[in-house]
């Protein structure tokens, strides 16, 4: 009698894959509760209405990857999709080699400065995109990998 262990293991793979999502999202959840980040200011752009701070002590290399957490702050409100939300905080890897970035995960939040409530987040993870001249994501990733 042949033994067959395929569907087991595709539940298996499922359901690991659901809680690597929901162990992003706590993490991201976690970072708003009363310990207060030093978020230091990497752009305050009046013309985009969108300053985006970075927290240092969540930067963590290994080789040329670099993970860290990232909050956009708006001025005013932004709504997508009937989602309406005044900051967003984003969980984001820059390879320093490749000099690309991928978005892990991220969760927006009904207040400023990643205060408020979770409106929408959400951790599937973008595919890597190039790091564009010019562009906020070339300054996070001259931090990120220490380049000027």
């Amino acid at each position: 009698m042949p033994l067959t262990i395929r569907p087991y293991r595709r539940l298996h793979c499922a359901i690991l894959a659901s809680v690597k999502r929901l162990l992003l999202i706590t993490l991201l959840l976690l970072s708003n509760g009363p310990v207060y980040a030093e978020w230091v200011l990497v752009s305050g752009n009046d013309q985009t209405g969108v300053a985006v701070y970075l927290d240092p002590d969540t930067i963590r290399r290994k080789g040329d990857i670099v993970r860290m957490l990232i909050l956009d702050d708006y001025k005013t409100v932004r709504t997508v999709e009937g989602i309406s939300y005044f900051s967003a905080k984003r969980e984001t890897l820059f390879d320093c080699a490749e000099e690309r970035t991928r978005l892990l995960a991220f969760a927006e939040f009904s207040g400023n400065m990643g205060n408020g409530e979770v409106v929408y987040g959400n951790s599937d993870g973008d595919r890597w995109i190039p790091v564009e001249s010019d562009s906020i994501n070339k300054r996070l990733w001259e931090v990120a990998c220490a380049k000027k």
